[in-house]
């Protein structure tokens, strides 16, 4: 999907070629390619914080499978995960999002200029 940005070959590099926001892009971009995810991050958008159980009952899945999914957006960086004794809370990373759509903006715009 994303061109990578050349770097020196010097740069260490998990994925040579490309440098790290190229890559965070990428791993967030991931986190949004299922539907569900997309789902929870709009449920999760509508309130400050939801606890996992408040997730669950939005959403005709099981508490394992909303779980997962909830992992995988903390992991991308796109929900904060908060710690809360016996309900822990789950909120959007708004700046995070921002990012993102900062960096689609210019993605698009650098490969579209042109037209």
């Amino acid at each position: 999907m994303t061109e990578c940005i050349p770097v020196p070959d010097h740069t260490a590099s998990a994925l040579p070629g490309c440098i790290p926001d190229s890559r965070a892009v990428a791993a967030r971009l991931a986190a949004l390619s299922h539907p569900a995810r997309i789902e929870i991050l709009k449920h999760l958008s509508a309130s400050n914080s939801c606890c996992c159980r408040e997730v669950v009952d939005h959403f005709d899945l099981a508490q394992s499978t909303i779980s997962q999914h909830l992992k995988i957006l903390v992991e991308a960086g796109l929900v904060r995960f908060e710690p809360d004794r016996q309900r822990s809370r789950y909120a959007v990373d708004r700046a995070a999002l921002a990012e993102i759509s900062a960096s689609l903006s210019a993605l698009i715009n650098s490969c579209c200029s042109g037209r």
